[in-house]
């Protein structure tokens, strides 16, 4: 899994609600991580077209960057070492962080870090709304 520096750039840019460049990324070769911003969001369809074309491991980075340890445990297995430590650095491990800058890997340290934003807004906006269901 090799993107050039900027592709990775723009991929947090788009993670972090850039639609603009979100639709770059999909009309320009890289649809795999524009619908990963989708799956980022829970978006069961961007889910499924992950799996369906040869993508599960950027799905595996989504499912742990939410928790699953059955996911980390995949891109482990399969060698996705740079991904495991961004669903893990997306899932609030700051060691998993400094291992990807130490790895030389700050574009994936970064894109962490927006996954980690983005997953912790949406766990935020979930438990107000469960908060306020509950009056």
């Amino acid at each position: 899994m090799q993107y050039q520096a900027k592709v990775l750039l723009a991929f947090g840019e788009a993670i972090s609600g850039n639609r603009e460049i979100r639709d770059w990324l999909m009309q320009n070769g890289f649809p795999e991580l524009a619908l990963t911003c989708h799956a980022i969001q829970l978006d069961e369809s961007a889910r499924s077209w992950l799996m369906s074309n040869q993508h599960p491991h950027l799905m595996a980075m989504v499912s742990g960057a939410e928790g699953n340890p059955q996911a980390v445990q995949w891109l482990q297995k399969f060698g996705f070492n740079y991904l495991k430590d961004v669903a893990l650095g997306a899932d609030n491990d700051d060691e998993a962080i400094k291992r990807l800058i130490k790895a030389q890997q700050r574009e994936w340290a970064g894109i962490a870090l927006k996954i980690r934003s983005v997953k912790n807004q949406i766990e935020r906006d979930n438990n107000d709304i469960h908060k306020i269901s509950r009056r």
